[in-house]
């Protein structure tokens, strides 16, 4: 049975588990439970074209399936990665002549990691989806909005399949120690699932896989399943990150908020996500180091110093040291007083740039390095700073077309309070605080 496996000569757990019906089908009860939004589709047989939008392992290619079969629907299917517009057309041209327009039982074209076909590709589909040729079933682990076109995004309805639940991965294992007619041949008792649980990251097909594995790693026709025995023979634990896709985007999402919102340990948590997923080293460090400005800035400078460093730091020694001065950065500056003024000031400046355009420099604090600018008043009325008491003499810096506009207003934190003193008493009110 090992060699079997091992040599392909049977057809994996997660295959021969694969749901034929909706009355078996586990989970995403928000879509086809009691109420589920696509429940109540399916039984009519109206289905729309649609996306499913999903981590991998959550049954998108599986409801495909049922939703063609209890709908009574001819059945076509492509892979985005072996597949192009020729294929497309193909199928295009097949399911014409046995469907089209004036039928309610129109095939169901069904393109697996639809987000992987160039705009082309997708193009090619445009027409057969709104002359009703067929009717189109994408499956998707990327968010539609940034790989499927828009015109054929709204075409389209998007549906959303979650990450199985603990209990629902529960019942997944019981199910298939119960009726596969391998694992029946066995002495199965489950003991504990944690790990089984944990390795597989919610990944419906990756628990199955990962559970074949280990029974049939045993020679004894009976097994127990125990945590320890599952960690035993499973060697990696594979972090659930794709650097390029959106997953990529979520969790470094997650640690800016963390880090934002003063939560060090939140923060550790989403580095060592990423740490474990191989993120590039350089590439966390260039968000702290972003961050320490924008929403720490004036309220403790020394954040953006210690970030900087980091960057540096890293780039030089890389993994695996690099994660302790990860570490330490973003629990300093998770832990550190917050303020996106300097953040704001900028947006403020740069939108009234935009709309007041080049409006010219004041003659008093114009360049004049030769005699005619000099003649023509450029530096007239300019008073040089440091010829004053304290260093500060009061001057006009801006246009008098936005003469007194607030572009800065200092955050209310220790240090920026001592900003807001010193700026008020240069300037006796001139700016409002």
């Amino acid at each position: 049975m090992l060699l079997a496996y091992f040599y392909g000569m049977n057809e994996p757990l997660a295959e021969r588990m694969r749901p034929k019906s909706l009355s078996d089908y586990i989970s995403q009860t928000h879509l086809v439970g009691e109420k589920g939004s696509l429940t109540h589709q399916i039984s009519s047989g109206t289905i729309p074209s649609l996306l499913l939008w999903g981590p991998p392992g959550t049954g998108k290619t599986t409801l495909a399936n049922i939703i063609a079969t209890e709908s009574d629907r001819p059945f076509y299917t492509l892979s985005a990665i072996s597949s192009g517009v020729k294929e497309v057309r193909e199928v295009i041209d097949k399911a014409k002549q046995r469907g089209g327009l004036f039928t309610t039982k129109n095939p169901i074209l069904f393109i697996d990691e639809i987000h992987r076909f160039s705009k082309s590709q997708q193009d090619s589909l445009l027409g057969a989806v709104e002359k009703g040729w067929v009717t189109l079933i994408g499956a998707t682990t990327e968010n539609p909005s940034f790989e499927v076109i828009p015109a054929l995004l709204s075409r389209c309805q998007v549906y959303i399949l979650n990450h199985f639940s603990k209990q629902d991965l529960e019942v997944l294992l019981k199910r298939a120690i119960k009726n596969d007619p391998e694992l029946k041949t066995r002495n199965i008792d489950l003991q504990e699932t944690e790990a089984l649980i944990r390795l597989s990251g919610g990944d419906a097909r990756k628990l199955l896989n990962i559970f074949e594995l280990v029974v049939n790693s045993e020679k004894s026709s009976s097994i127990s399943i125990t945590n320890d025995l599952v960690l035993q023979k499973v060697q990696k634990n594979t972090v659930l990150y794709d650097k390029t896709g959106e997953q990529h985007y979520d969790i470094v999402s997650a640690f800016i908020k963390s880090i934002r919102g003063s939560d060090p340990n939140a923060a550790v948590y989403w580095l060592a996500r990423m740490i474990e997923g191989g993120e590039d080293v350089k590439f966390i460090a260039r968000r702290m180091l972003i961050l320490a400005s924008e929403d720490i800035g004036n309220a403790n400078p020394t954040a953006l110093v210690l970030a900087n460093s980091t960057f540096q730091a890293v780039t030089t020694i890389g993994y695996p040291e690099a994660r302790i001065i990860l570490s330490q950065c973003a629990i300093y500056l998770a832990s550190s007083a917050k303020s996106n003024a300097s953040y704001m000031a900028i947006n403020k400046a740069q939108q009234k740039v935009k709309e007041t355009g080049n409006i010219p420099v004041p003659l008093p604090i114009r360049n004049a390095p030769t005699k005619l600018m000099k003649d023509l008043g450029y530096g007239d009325g300019y008073g040089y700073a440091h010829n004053y008491e304290n260093n500060f003499v009061e001057h006009e810096f801006l246009p008098k077309e936005i003469s007194g506009t607030n572009f800065y207003n200092p955050g209310n934190n220790s240090k920026e309070n001592s900003i807001k003193d010193f700026l008020n008493k240069r300037w006796k009110g001139k700016y409002e605080f």
